[in-house]
């Protein structure tokens, strides 16, 4: 198999650095980024996916190379695409462009826009797969990438606790566990999602706004607020029913169900901030694919934890992660972890569509 050039090697860390800088615009799009190299093997051209409705990663780069495309390379995150849906296929553009040759990190899942490399190929373009799978699959691209495999959008269980678990006192005071630093990560957080889901529980006890507040972070695209109220107490004057944002209340308390609504609406990347009961009920249907936990150094020794009843009754069945990272943020803790389930799921692939 053709291996990558160094140059190549080098676009493509490029082109995954792209795409970090459009994670939760593109949805339902994929975030992409793309490189475009020229016959000399210079950078010519770069570019990510812009929001749904606009050009993909590949077409932007090409645009920013013009002529100097032709008889080029380009690299990009993702198999380029071969349908028509509210853009045209990115394989048409990059023949028309006159590329030679085509490496891309994964290959594409979806039925319907797969096949790009195949069609490449057939028409005389050299295709280079799996050029750096792995930093592609887990980065930008893995909520999109789990929302196709298993039909439902990737979701970020976060939650604020103390070190020993507590997420408010016996009082039920709350604010706030964390400092300033970790706040902040929070709301870089939802900048980076489609949709932020809670209870009603938390509602009626916090009432939260939910939305990017962070100065220091673009706040013109929020994320959608959604609260799961199936005995509809929710009441009208709630801060996350205010014009700050778009709302959606779903009348059911069936985490399976939310999450095909919010599919359906296009949403592939959820930040679960509900409560103890809430969190509890995702990780019982195996629904949560991400963990993002803040630790403060505190102790209260009594008061809600973080997590209630998950239908787990002995340490056998005992819900497995796999922590990925573990941050300082000012004072406090941050700490990544990923489920084992999740890799029932999201299976790694160098398909070719």
């Amino acid at each position: 198999m053709t291996e990558a050039t160094d140059a190549e090697q080098a676009a493509m860390h490029r082109a995954l650095a792209l795409a970090e800088t459009v994670r939760g615009t593109t949805s339902p799009n994929p975030a992409v980024g793309a490189v475009i190299l020229g016959a000399d093997g210079t950078l010519v051209g770069e570019g990510a996916t812009a929001p749904a409705g606009g050009p993909h990663a590949e077409v932007r780069a090409l645009r920013t190379a013009g002529p100097a495309a032709r008889g080029g390379t380009a690299v990009t995150t993702l198999e380029p695409c071969a349908h028509t849906g509210r853009t045209g296929p990115c394989v048409d553009a990059l023949l028309a462009a006159g590329i030679e040759r085509v490496v891309y990190a994964v290959g594409d899942p979806d039925p319907v826009a797969g096949g790009g490399a195949e069609r490449l190929r057939a028409a005389g373009v050299e295709v280079v797969a799996g050029v750096e799978l792995h930093a592609a699959e887990s980065g930008a691209l893995r909520p999109w990438l789990h929302a196709v495999r298993a039909g439902r959008p990737f979701v970020t269980w976060k939650y604020a606790a103390t070190l020993d678990g507590r997420v408010a006192a016996a009082d039920w005071t709350s604010r706030w566990i964390t400092g300033a630093v970790a706040r902040a990560d929070v709301h870089r957080l939802r900048a980076e999602v489609d949709a932020v889901l809670v209870g009603s529980g938390t509602v009626l006890t916090d009432d939260p706004q939910l939305t990017v507040r962070d100065g220091d972070i673009d706040a013109t695209r929020q994320p959608l607020r959604v609260v799961l109220d199936r005995r509809h107490r929710v009441p009208d004057d709630a801060r996350v029913l205010d014009a700050a944002a778009e709302s959606l209340v779903l009348d059911t308390a069936a985490p399976q169900f939310a999450l095909k609504a919010l599919h359906d609406r296009g949403v592939r990347h959820v930040l679960l901030e509900g409560g103890p009961t809430l969190a509890g009920a995702f990780i019982e249907a195996r629904c949560v694919d991400e963990v993002v936990g803040y630790l403060a150094p505190v102790l209260l020794g009594a008061g809600p934890s973080a997590l209630g009843d998950a239908g787990i009754g002995t340490l056998a069945d005992a819900a497995v992660l796999d922590v990925e990272s573990v941050t300082r943020l000012g004072s406090d803790i941050k700490i990544v972890a990923r489920p084992r389930w999740a890799d029932e799921t999201t299976p790694d692939t160098t398909g070719d569509g």
